[in-house]
């Protein structure tokens, strides 16, 4: 699927495997975050074997001209799950709308674990 946006330039598409991309690197900028998981055991098996370890865990749909994001990560232990989870949404959500110069509706963060 691609995100199709028309402005005085012409017509602009953006896959969902960059948008899953562009999070991802900067999920993983983020601190706190360790890792990006995939939400299911297909999905990381098909994911092993693929290159791109920046758009695992990460998922994007569109309805119009918004973009919804889910991020499956896992957190370093001892920080505060609440103050990552903010500043991971608050980061992915800048980041996309500026890469895209569209409205990201919601982000939502999925903690699938902690590591020490």
């Amino acid at each position: 699927m691609t995100v199709d946006t028309n402005n005085y330039y012409g017509n602009i598409s953006i896959s969902d495997n960059a948008i899953r991309t562009v999070a991802g690197f900067v999920a993983l900028d983020c601190y706190g975050v360790v890792d990006l998981v995939s939400k299911s055991v297909k999905d990381s098996a098909r994911e092993f074997f693929k290159k791109e370890s920046y758009s695992k865990g990460i998922s994007v749909s569109h309805i119009d001209n918004r973009i919804f994001i889910d991020i499956y990560c896992i957190l370093k232990y001892g920080v505060s799950i609440s103050a990552v989870a903010e500043s991971l949404k608050k980061s992915v959500k800048y980041s996309i709308e500026n890469f895209t110069g569209m409205i990201v509706d919601t982000v939502n963060v999925h903690v699938v674990g902690v590591r020490v």
